[in-house]
């Protein structure tokens, strides 16, 4: 059962959030958006959240940037991620597992290279 969100774990979400990034402008190299709408959060997004968290402080990312968004109109491809790295059109990836989350993060935001199965759109026109 999934346990209910409170002030307190929300607060304590945000803190988290705010020690693990870097969230000057200009001052990350990449930024993460993980949607957070209600949909987003039944479909896991949670989850998604935990893990993006724990790879950046287990990995030592200082510049990385992790920000939420509410829900992107893509309610049926919930959980999903959108992954920027600087001068680079936005990557927005789709149906995430805590393990899919893992392999963007090492194949995209450190190797720069989109890990196209699970994306669905690079930039806002383009179509995988």
């Amino acid at each position: 059962m999934t346990k209910k969100l409170t002030i307190q774990d929300l607060a304590a979400m945000r803190d988290k959030t705010r020690s693990l990034t870097v969230l000057r402008d200009g001052a990350g190299r990449a930024k993460v958006t993980v949607h957070m709408g209600t949909c987003g959060i039944a479909a896991g997004a949670r989850d998604i959240m935990e893990t993006l968290l724990e790879e950046i402080r287990s990995r030592g990312l200082q510049d990385v940037i992790v920000t939420t968004s509410g829900c992107a109109g893509l309610c049926n491809r919930e959980p999903m991620a959108t992954v920027e790295i600087k001068d680079q059109p936005p990557v927005k990836y789709v149906r995430l597992t805590p393990d899919k989350m893992r392999r963007v993060i090492a194949e995209h935001v450190l190797d720069g290279r989109i890990v196209a199965e699970y994306a669905l759109a690079v930039g806002s026109e383009t179509m995988y």
